[in-house]
């Protein structure tokens, strides 16, 4: 009697930890994705990766360097890029720099609050300070950026 109630605990521990696991697995992709999927130029911009559209702005290390963000030039939807052209340029108090496409590929869309409040970059530049969304004509050029790491590494080691 006692041997059965030994494996029906062990087989409620067994299926409860399943379980768990199970859940824990279903969600880790989501979150795993999430930050697999940002990218980094030596420049300071990002893109961040859905499907086939990656969302492209400067980075918080960019935006900290130049200092109170005050205008924002952004292309038109519809505008073709190569990976390395200029697509747009940001102004602050201290300079002004050209920003390039990290991809190649067509604007699906902007972000118009950029151009009535060009601060937001200062605010939230890898969030909802996005520059662009652009349709990537070859995803495979991704390989060549930085992940997270190695552009944080690359930070730290222009900050030195």
């Amino acid at each position: 009697m006692s041997a059965s109630i030994v494996a029906r605990t062990f087989s409620r521990r067994a299926m409860t930890e399943t379980s768990t696991l199970l859940r824990a697995t279903r969600f880790a992709p989501q979150l795993g994705a999430i930050r697999l999927n940002s990218y980094y130029t030596p420049a300071h911009e990002y893109v961040k990766v859905e499907g086939n559209v990656g969302t492209c702005g400067i980075t918080d290390f960019a935006q900290a360097a130049l200092g109170d963000i005050v205008f924002v030039d952004l292309p038109e939807v519809g505008d073709q890029f190569e990976k390395g052209d200029a697509f747009g340029s940001v102004e602050s108090v201290k300079a002004a720099s050209d920003v390039y496409a990290p991809v190649s590929g067509t604007v699906v869309e902007i972000n118009e609050a950029l151009v009535d409040e060009p601060a937001l970059v200062n605010d939230s530049a890898e969030d909802s300070a996005w520059f662009i969304k652009i349709e990537m004509s070859n995803k495979d050029e991704v390989n060549d950026l930085m992940g997270e790491a190695d552009y944080k590494a690359h930070c730290e080691s222009e900050s030195a």
